[in-house]
């Protein structure tokens, strides 16, 4: 796929020296000379830091993190990201060959701020846990739907670079930076892409920090009332 543009991979990282290498590997194989790979670090302390700058790629850039907590890392990553389109990345997944090609073709023949695509999940033994995490969250676009019940997924996910004037900042009191990425694009942007394609392996294990489980009534209700009240001041 011939392009005039470049675009962005936004990564979040703390202590991730276990996956990272494979996942940085999938991310290069999928971007050109002029792309780049910004990394937000958030002190890790592990061999993280070490395997990163063992690239001797261009492409790839450290940057680092706020010490905040996973989303304002993200949010740091995204700010320093200068691409016409931005990929959100795990620091632990592994990417298909073919991911940035088929979301730029999307992108290109629907005109919409942002594509979401399916993912095939993992458990760190390459194990397949589920053959898709949209049939498993019952994944489709809507606010209200996405309030109640999250689909966005950052690992899956890519918006225009636009936009980051209207995600950034992410507010910290809201459960997760990728609904609150994937609402305002609906909300504000042009639309949002759903697609069935499987372009990540999703991997699961004990660090994640991101969980598949239902919390508590009351952390729901103040979960969704904290985005509503942010949602609104936008």
């Amino acid at each position: 796929m011939k392009r005039d543009y470049f675009i962005s991979v936004a990564m979040a990282t703390y202590n991730g020296e276990k996956y990272i290498k494979e996942q940085i590997d999938s991310i290069l194989l999928n971007l050109k000379e002029m792309d780049e790979l910004i990394i937000s670090d958030d002190g890790s302390v592990d061999k993280t830091l070490d395997i990163i700058k063992s690239y001797d790629d261009g492409r790839v850039r450290i940057v680092k993190g706020p010490r905040s907590g996973v989303k304002q890392n993200f949010a740091n990553a995204i700010k320093n990201c200068n691409g016409k389109y931005i990929f959100l990345s795990d620091q632990d997944d592994i990417w298909e060959k073919n991911k940035v090609e088929k979301v730029l073709e999307v992108f290109e023949k629907k005109g919409c701020s942002l594509v979401i695509h399916d993912c095939v999940v993992i458990d760190n033994q390459y194990k397949i846990l589920y053959d898709s995490f949209f049939k498993i969250r019952n994944s489709k676009k809507g606010v209200l739907k996405n309030i109640w019940k999250n689909s966005y997924i950052g690992c899956c996910m890519c918006f225009e670079g636009v936009l980051k004037d209207i995600v950034l900042p992410i507010p910290n009191n809201i459960e997760m930076h990728d609904q609150w990425i994937g609402v305002l694009a609906e909300k504000r942007g042009n639309g949002c892409i759903f697609i069935n394609d499987k372009l990540i392996q999703y991997r699961r294990h004990d660090e994640n920090v991101s969980e598949m489980k239902h919390h508590s009534i009351f952390i729901m209700l103040k979960n969704r009332w904290n985005f509503l009240f942010q949602m609104i001041k936008k």
